[in-house]
C-alpha cells in the first residue's frame, strides 16, 4: 500500500516550513501568491490528499478556541438608512438568525453599513482588513443599481443573502420562492380552487431573479388554460420606505380592480398587506367571495392560509457556510457560485376554505 502523502512530504521538497505549507494549500493572503501556486501545483504532483480525519481535528481545536477568542464576521448592508431593512420583516429575521447561530459557534456577528457618511467601497474593504475581519455577510442590499462591490474579495471568505447585486457572483443563500409559489399553488389546487390569481410586488420579483412570478407559471402551465388568469405585478412598493419606490395608490387600486373585475380569480395568492386593503376596498369578504393565501405569512395562528418564510434559517444557513469558508481558508469569488435555497412552510387558515 502506497504511504499517504503528508504536508511534511511537500515542505522537504519544496524547502519550506510545514506552516508555510498548511497556509499554502489554505490559499492564506499570508503567503506570496507565487509561493501558494508553486506549493499547490507541487502537492498536485505528488498526490497530496487531505486527511479526513486530521481535518475534523483541526475543526474541533478551532471551535474550541474560538470560545476562548471571538471571532468577529461582518453583517453588511447597503439601504438608504442604516436600519431601515429592520422595517421589512423578512429581513429583520435574516439578521435575528444570523446572530442568533454565530453566538452559538463561538463567533461575533457586527452589523457595517456601507451607506455611512464618507464611507465607500474601498474604505469599507480596508476597515474590514485591519481590524482582522475576514469573513462577510453581504444582506438587505437596497442602493447598488447591479453595481459591482469592490471590495479586496481575495482578503474575506463571504456569503451573500439573496442574489441581489449579481456583482460579484459570490455564494448566496436564499428564500426557495418559487419553491415557496408552487406549494402554494398545490395546495390551493388541493382544496379544489382553479381559477387562481396572483399578485405580487413588482420590485419584489425583480430583486429576486423573477422566481416569484417563474414559480407561478410553472405550476399554472399545468392547469386548463380555461382556467388561467395572468399575474399582476402590484406598483412597486417596499416596507423599506416609500422614498425609495413611491407608489401612487389611487393608481395601483384601479389597476388591481381592473384586473380582479376582469378575471374574477377564485382564490388570490399574494402579499396580504397589499392585497387584503384592496379587497376590503372592493367590499369583497374573505373568503366568503374570494379565498386568499398569504406569500409570506406571518401569521400562523390559523387566521389566514399561507406560507411561511424561514427567515431566520436562512440567516442561520448564511453564518454556517461563511464559518465553513473560514475553517477551510477558503477566500476570493469562487469560480463557481452555488445557491443555498431555505424551503417554507405551509400553514392550513381559514381563508382558504375547501370547496365542496
Amino acid at each position: 500500500m502506497t504511504p499517504r502523502v503528508t504536508q511534511s512530504d511537500i515542505a522537504r521538497r519544496a524547502g519550506v516550513h510545514n506552516t508555510t505549507v498548511s497556509l499554502a494549500l489554505r490559499n492564506s493572503p499570508s503567503i506570496p501568491v507565487e509561493t501558494r501556486k508553486r506549493i499547490q501545483a507541487l502537492a498536485e504532483e505528488m498526490g497530496y490528499r487531505p486527511d479526513p480525519a486530521l481535518q475534523s481535528l483541526m475543526v474541533y481545536r478551532k471551535s474550541q478556541q474560538a470560545r476562548r477568542r471571538t471571532t468577529t464576521l461582518a453583517y453588511v448592508t447597503n439601504c438608504e438608512t442604516e436600519f431601515a431593512w429592520r422595517g421589512a420583516s423578512e429581513h429583520a429575521k435574516f439578521y435575528e438568525g444570523a446572530a442568533r447561530r454565530a453566538t452559538e459557534l463561538g463567533f461575533q456577528l457586527e452589523h457595517f453599513w456601507m451607506g455611512a457618511p464618507q464611507m465607500n467601497h474601498r474604505r469599507l474593504s480596508d476597515i474590514f482588513f485591519h481590524r482582522g475581519i475576514s469573513a462577510l455577510i453581504l444582506a438587505s442590499d437596497f442602493c447598488s443599481d447591479d453595481r459591482p462591490i469592490e471590495f479586496n474579495w481575495n482578503e474575506f471568505s463571504s456569503v451573500r443573502i439573496d442574489p441581489y447585486p449579481p456583482r460579484p457572483a459570490l455564494h448566496y443563500v436564499t428564500n426557495d420562492q418559487r419553491a415557496i409559489v408552487r406549494l402554494a399553488v398545490r395546495k390551493v389546487i388541493a382544496s379544489g380552487y382553479r381559477r387562481i390569481g396572483f399578485a405580487i410586488p413588482a420590485a419584489w420579483d425583480r430583486l429576486l431573479d423573477r422566481a416569484f412570478s417563474a414559480g407561478f407559471a410553472g405550476e399554472q402551465a399545468l392547469l386548463d388554460p380555461a382556467d388561467a388568469v395572468p399575474t399582476l405585478p402590484c406598483a412597486d412598493t417596499t416596507e423599506i420606505g416609500e422614498s425609495r419606490w413611491p407608489v401612487n395608490h389611487a393608481e395601483a387600486h384601479e389597476v388591481f380592480t381592473k384586473w380582479y373585475r376582469r378575471h374574477l380569480p377564485e382564490v388570490i395568492i399574494g402579499y396580504g398587506p397589499i392585497v387584503r386593503p384592496r379587497l376590503e376596498q372592493l367590499g369583497l369578504r374573505v373568503p366568503q367571495d374570494v379565498a386568499f393565501v398569504d406569500i409570506v405569512l406571518e401569521d400562523c395562528s390559523g387566521a389566514v392560509a399561507g406560507v411561511r418564510h424561514n427567515s431566520h434559517r436562512v440567516g442561520e444557513v448564511a453564518v454556517e457556510l461563511v464559518a465553513g469558508q473560514l475553517q477551510h481558508g477558503i477566500r476570493g469569488v469562487p469560480s463557481v457560485p452555488m445557491a443555498t435555497l431555505v424551503q417554507g412552510s405551509w400553514f392550513d387558515g381559514a381563508t382558504l376554505p375547501p370547496l365542496k
